[in-house]
């Protein structure tokens, strides 16, 4: 059952952070741009109705069950996203309305939070859901989506596509296929068919 928030109740969440989801045994660190205020609200990476991240993972098989974080995500669910080997953090930590309200700024700062994060952490891939983001934080004005030539403190580095409704270019199936192909390189079994 979906938690209801009104417009107020999901601007008092503005510029609150979101703790990273990560746990022992890190294989794949996914990357999002920032929170929205959904997410904050809820504590839920992507949680918010309509997002398509959850969908793309189950459709590409990298989790073996449905997962609705749009009230917030379980110990059951985050238990089993951490048995897969998957992690959850932001480029920026603060939440917005929409991923505009940053600045390059705060993108490049963020670039420099995830170098320390992958340093502490150590997954095999690094995953970022984003390209112009991406671009941004990081200065690589002509990435592309996919892995990247340089890892990131001895990660692999792909860019995949941002799960979000606003980008109308994915679908929960073409997401699947770039989460599956980064989830194989970082070693993680995905049940094709799923």
């Amino acid at each position: 059952m979906s938690t209801r928030f009104d417009r107020s109740e999901l601007e008092s969440y503005r510029d609150t952070e979101v703790p990273d989801l990560i746990g022992p045994g890190l294989r794949l660190l996914f990357v999002g741009i920032n929170p929205g205020l959904w997410t904050a609200a809820t504590g839920a990476h992507f949680a918010r109705p309509g997002n398509r991240f959850f969908p793309a993972l189950a459709a590409a098989g990298i989790i073996e069950r449905p997962i609705d974080p749009t009230s917030g995500l379980s110990s059951a669910d985050r238990e089993h996203l951490i048995a897969r080997g998957v992690g959850i953090t932001n480029l920026v930590a603060r939440a917005t309305a929409k991923a505009d309200e940053l600045t390059t700024d705060e993108l490049v700062a963020g670039a420099d939070r995830l170098r320390e994060t992958v340093r502490s952490c150590s997954p095999r891939v690094v995953a970022i859901a984003g390209i112009t983001a991406y671009r941004t934080g990081f200065g690589v004005r002509a990435a592309r989506k996919g892995p990247q030539p340089a890892g990131l403190e001895g990660a692999r580095l792909w860019v995949v596509p941002n799960p979000s409704g606003l980008n109308a270019h994915e679908t929960v199936s073409t997401l699947a296929v770039s989460y599956a192909a980064a989830a194989e390189e970082a070693g993680i079994m995905v049940q094709h068919g799923s």
